[in-house]
């Protein structure tokens, strides 16, 4: 028997939700598929891809996490589009790179950052 098989969902301390919320839903394109609120600081919002799968849930009910500690990293079809997508969406975004597992690796990817200062890398897959 496996014992793990398969990731569900990430959890993301976040400061801000409606914030979070417009960056990773109207900004990212994530669909909100459940909310919980019990009051500011006990609010979940999970969060999917438009195909589905695992899930993102935004928190602010923080725990022993801390807003703006996690590094996510998100596959696009064409960085390029995205990075222009994002810049006309008011995202700043780092310029595009090559070499995200190092020089000569050819692996495009761009980086940005979540209303809490989270890392958000977008690959070229």
């Amino acid at each position: 028997m496996q014992t793990v098989n398969k990731l569900m969902m990430l959890s993301v301390a976040v400061s801000d939700m409606n914030k979070a919320k417009a960056f990773y839903a109207d900004k990212l394109g994530l669909k909100i598929a459940f909310e919980n609120r019990i009051d500011d600081n006990h609010w979940w919002a999970s969060l999917s891809l438009p195909e589905g799968g695992n899930s993102i849930t935004l928190t602010t009910a923080h725990e022993n996490m801390k807003p703006g500690s996690m590094k996510l990293f998100f596959a696009t079809s064409d960085v390029a589009a995205a990075h222009k997508e994002l810049g006309a969406k008011g995202v700043q975004v780092g310029p595009v790179k090559d070499d995200l597992y190092g020089p000569g690796s050819g692996v495009k990817w761009l980086s940005l950052e979540d209303p809490d200062g989270g890392q958000v890398l977008l690959v070229q897959a």
